[in-house]
């Protein structure tokens, strides 16, 4: 396989950790960046994410000036978790025949929570004869194509547990404020009666388990819950006092046949005594496994983007989901 010609799309934290990802690699290019921030369009994309050296590739926020000067490959899509902020970017990309891998959590599985919008980048993706893939650590692996995959020795399965815990103390800002580290109580429910404060993508991961293993959902259950702390927590970047809010408990069920089929407890709090993600099958066997010290999500993100691209580029054409794409894997 020779080089493959990427453009980034989307220089937030994600983005630029992105980048010294692929410098690391020999079997990519950045051959484009594009960003809608004018204070970081004309930079180099390298010196932007804090390589030792620039990569010779200027930032710019015009995507046609990007791709049709360019051999494109692949376009990494880091600037939303909302599919329906995210739609018109991903047609517009489209039109210029790339393949598409995003972060966007909300198209991780999104056949059934956004049906007409799947299906006008499916058919946009197909006419074009490229794919489109979402992916990423939590939807994309943990908590649904990694339990998906244990089942496969599995005789029968009667119901599937994950549980992500994570210590946030030692995470991105960004990642502190989105779970509601530091506010207090009242306005932790203020935001999620607004919508601006939840771990997007339980839903999403519960469809895919359910779709695959042929179960007949009922109904879907996101259910959301402060972390309270119970002491003094002090960082690097805030201090919480005891009965504010330390972090975000979210519950997804997955209703089959009146009983909890899937049951996706994602919680992240600063402070967490112990991270880890585990995984319970109960079937025949019973299978429990855990990942003791959990997965560095914004690494897994990053890594998880880069090895889906050589496989997103040879895909068939169309919408893909973790679920129905080829195994990944490292490769150098």
């Amino acid at each position: 396989m020779g080089k493959i010609n990427v453009v980034q799309m989307g220089l937030g934290p994600i983005g630029n950790q992105i980048t010294r990802f692929l410098a690391e690699r020999k079997n990519f290019n950045i051959v484009g960046a594009i960003d809608a921030d004018e204070k970081k369009v004309g930079q180099d994309v390298g010196t932007l994410a804090g390589l030792p050296e620039p990569i010779g590739v200027k930032v710019s926020k015009d995507i046609e000036s990007v791709l049709k000067n360019n051999n494109v490959d692949a376009v990494i899509l880091t600037t939303t978790s909302s599919l329906a902020s995210i739609r018109e970017q991903i047609i517009n990309l489209l039109e210029y025949g790339v393949n598409i891998v995003t972060t966007c959590e909300e198209l991780s599985y999104p056949w059934l929570t956004n049906p007409e919008i799947s299906r006008e980048i499916d058919e946009k993706a197909k006419s074009k004869k490229v794919s489109v893939l979402a992916t990423g650590v939590n939807p994309g692996f943990l908590m649904d194509f990694l339990p998906l995959s244990l089942t496969s020795v599995c005789r029968s399965v009667d119901k599937i547990t994950v549980e992500r815990i994570q210590d946030a103390t030692f995470r991105r800002i960004p990642f502190q404020k989105k779970i509601g580290a530091g506010l207090s109580i009242k306005e932790f429910h203020e935001k999620v009666e607004k919508g601006i404060l939840r771990h997007v993508g339980l839903t999403e991961s519960i469809h895919m388990i359910a779709s695959r293993l042929g179960w007949k959902l009922e109904k879907t259950e996101d259910i959301i819950t402060p972390v309270v702390a119970t002491r003094l927590i002090k960082t690097n970047n805030m201090t919480i006092q005891p009965g504010d809010v330390a972090g975000v408990q979210q519950v997804g069920r997955g209703i089959v046949d009146g009983q909890v089929a899937i049951n996706l407890v994602f919680r992240a709090s600063v402070g967490e005594p112990e991270s880890r993600d585990s995984i319970i099958i109960e079937g025949t066997p019973r299978i429990e496994s855990t990942i003791h010290g959990g997965v560095n999500g914004d690494i897994a993100t990053c890594a998880i983007v880069v090895n889906s691209i050589p496989v997103v580029v040879h895909s068939r054409p169309g919408l893909r989901t973790m679920s129905d794409i080829e195994t990944l894997s490292f490769s150098k």
